[in-house]
């Protein structure tokens, strides 16, 4: 490592604060840090190194920051929270579970077919099953997500629901990886 390399690490903050607002397709949004200050620019590049394309608006983020000529920019993401309940209602074939029970089903790796965000679900296909997975908009905002584009790979939490399976939880492929 040369002195310039070393000098730049010297130079980065560790920051925790709540996601703004996040768009994946202009690529980039925004981090207010909980102590407060200036807007913190999260860039789509930094979000992907993580292992995620997109987060959702409210999401807890623990980050590594630098000063710029533009401002305060995230760096480095550490970990990422689901945003808190809103005012939402939960989901009926998953309210009937209680958190233990859910944290207990097995991770499913799957792929994902389709999700519009407009009509707030999608679809993905878990490796070596034929039938579709819904997962509602409500599901992925709750896990920490804000979209996901066709042929993404994730890993899903997955119950039987009264039309089918659908995803309780999802999690971003390197993210499930690094959780083991």
């Amino acid at each position: 490592m040369d002195d310039n390399e070393h000098n730049n690490e010297d130079l980065l903050q560790r920051v925790k604060g709540r996601v703004k607002w996040f768009d994946p397709a202009k690529g980039f949004g925004f981090v207010l840090a909980d102590e407060g200050g200036p807007d913190i620019l999260l860039h789509a590049n930094v979000l992907r190194n993580f292992g995620q394309s997109s987060i959702a608006d409210g999401a807890g983020i623990d980050i590594s920051v630098q000063e710029t000529a533009r401002g305060v920019q995230a760096v480095e993401v550490h970990s990422i929270e689901p945003p808190e309940p809103g005012d939402t209602p939960p989901l009926d074939d998953v309210a009937a579970l209680d958190a233990e029970t859910l944290a207990a089903l097995a991770m499913e790796p799957a792929r994902v077919k389709w999700f519009d965000k407009g009509k707030g679900f999608g679809f993905a296909n878990v490796f070596g099953r034929p039938e579709d997975i819904f997962i509602h908009i409500e599901v992925l905002r709750r896990s920490g997500l804000a979209d996901l584009q066709p042929g993404e790979a994730i890993c899903l939490r997955v119950v039987e629901g009264r039309r089918g399976r659908m995803a309780t939880q999802v999690l971003s492929w390197e993210m499930a990886l690094k959780d083991g």
